[in-house]
């Protein structure tokens, strides 16, 4: 009954917060052009600046078998940092432009802190977070009109789907499913790699291929070396090959910029636009296993496909609006590759009867199979909220079926916006569902089937995010 009373609390927090300013749609009055330097008097050269802040206030269901700051924990409160960025670039001249991007993420009072923190003190856990750089990358036209343009840099022009290169400033569903970035802090570094790309726009096809140098993944930690000797398991291991992404999109209706990579995840009814994608991402030899037959260890390719689809339009003349998602994603890191997953986990597995998935909110997020994933919100309206800014509900839902597990599972979200003023100030909140499975797929004799928790098969959390951003 705790648990309850805690959810509606937080809703009732939502639900109760004073009137704001109106709204107006995706880039409101207010905010205008925003942050900018002009270089010249017309105001075509400048230097342009973003920072953003997501703030999370949660109640997370723990897995079976967690503890939180050693405590034994069913469910835990908390507030973090999500995300808090500051990027810049500049297109001084048609043909250059240069970008930076820094911040931190993941950010609660456990974890999230600087590297080497542990204890009390100063660097105590979770304490004074690492500024690092996302994305640092140099680019020019070679063919005028944004026909065709090459850079060199850490970069997110990624391929397989549309989310894969995502904006996190505007999520139609809070946040990312994660499953979108399939190599997540394991051979990039926060969904960006070294590499040399190519993009463009010839007439309503968008482009954007990638040839890269993935980060190292060698066995070097007593928590990947003993998994080398389970037979049959794919687990990341050293190579020195390059890798090849691509994405490719038809825009049907209006034409989305690509300037910068990241796509948008609802345009609040000031755009019409439906488009269909498909990409890829392939790097040979990233990954080892076991073969149990030869006696030798095996390396394999990484052959990562996606399809998908987006729309987002206004509805009749009354400022409602439709958002859809869907996408088809094949995954193949080698046989029964997998990997478990927490945003933000503070849990840990207990002694005893813990999951093998982990503690907290690890899931088994990623892992060599498919994946059906879908979104959809309608935006209400203009005049349902009046001056207090606009409403937009959403739901979610993900079909992973991995072949380390014996079974698929159905995962469930949903929630609404509330812009204040639209993404620039918006508050959301979500509710969303994981799969909770009882048996190890590293069993003493190899890798096994995972089967559904016996007891309960799936757990929930429930977030609230604040987001500015400028």
């Amino acid at each position: 009954m705790k648990r309850n009373y805690g959810l509606f609390l937080l809703l009732g927090l939502f639900l109760g917060m004073g009137s704001f300013q109106n709204a107006q749609a995706q880039g409101s009055e207010t905010y205008g052009k925003g942050i900018r330097i002009n270089i010249n008097e017309d105001g075509s050269k400048y230097i342009r600046f973003i920072t953003w802040h997501q703030m999370w206030l949660r109640y997370i269901d723990n897995n079976p078998g967690t503890q939180v700051n050693a405590e034994d924990q069913a469910g835990t409160w908390d507030i973090g940092v999500r995300r808090s960025r500051f990027l810049w670039y500049t297109q001084i001249s048609p043909r250059y432009l240069i970008l930076m991007h820094v911040g931190i993420n993941n950010q609660t009072f456990i974890n999230g802190g600087a590297s080497g923190s542990a204890g009390t003190g100063g660097y105590g856990v979770g304490k004074k977070p690492q500024v690092f750089i996302h994305d640092l990358w140099n680019e020019y036209m070679v063919v005028k009109d944004n026909k065709l343009s090459v850079g060199f840099g850490l970069h997110y022009w990624n391929g397989v789907s549309r989310l894969a290169s995502a904006s996190t400033l505007n999520f139609l569903a809070l946040d990312a499913p994660i499953h979108n970035w399939a190599l997540i802090e394991e051979s990039d570094q926060f969904a960006r790699q070294f590499g040399i790309y190519l993009k463009g726009k010839l007439g309503r096809f968008d482009y954007r291929v990638a040839l890269n140098k993935p980060f190292a993944t060698p066995f070097n930690s007593a928590a990947t070396t003993p998994s080398i000797t389970l037979p049959n398991r794919a687990i990341s291991g050293p190579n020195n090959s390059w890798a090849a992404a691509g994405y490719f999109t038809y825009d049907f209706f209006d034409k989305e910029s690509n300037v910068l990579p990241f796509f948008v995840g609802t345009y609040v009814g000031t755009k019409k636009v439906f488009n269909i994608g498909a990409g890829f991402h392939y790097h040979p030899h990233a990954t080892t296993s076991f073969n149990s037959t030869s006696n030798q260890l095996e390396k394999h390719n990484m052959l990562l496909l996606g399809v998908d689809s987006f729309l987002d339009m206004p509805v009749g003349t009354s400022g409602s609006a439709v958002t859809a998602y869907v996408s088809y994603l094949n995954y193949n890191f080698g046989p029964n590759y997998i990997r478990s997953i927490g945003i933000m986990n503070e849990g840990v597995p207990a002694p005893t009867g813990a999951l093998p998935q982990g503690g907290g909110n690890a899931q088994y997020m990623i892992g060599t199979g498919t994946i059906f994933y879908g979104e959809a919100g309608y935006l209400l309206p203009k005049n349902t909220l009046g001056k207090s800014g606009k409403l937009q509900f959403f739901v979610t839902g993900a079909y992973k079926n991995f072949e380390a597990l014996d079974e698929p599972h159905f995962q469930y979200g949903a929630g609404l916006n509330w812009f204040i003023d639209g993404h620039h100030a918006k508050i959301s909140l979500k509710y969303q569902t994981r799969g909770l499975y009882g048996t190890d797929p590293d069993g003493a004799a190899g890798p096994q089937k995972a089967k559904l928790n016996t007891d309960r098969s799936q757990a929930g959390e429930l977030i609230l995010q604040t987001q500015i951003y400028l």
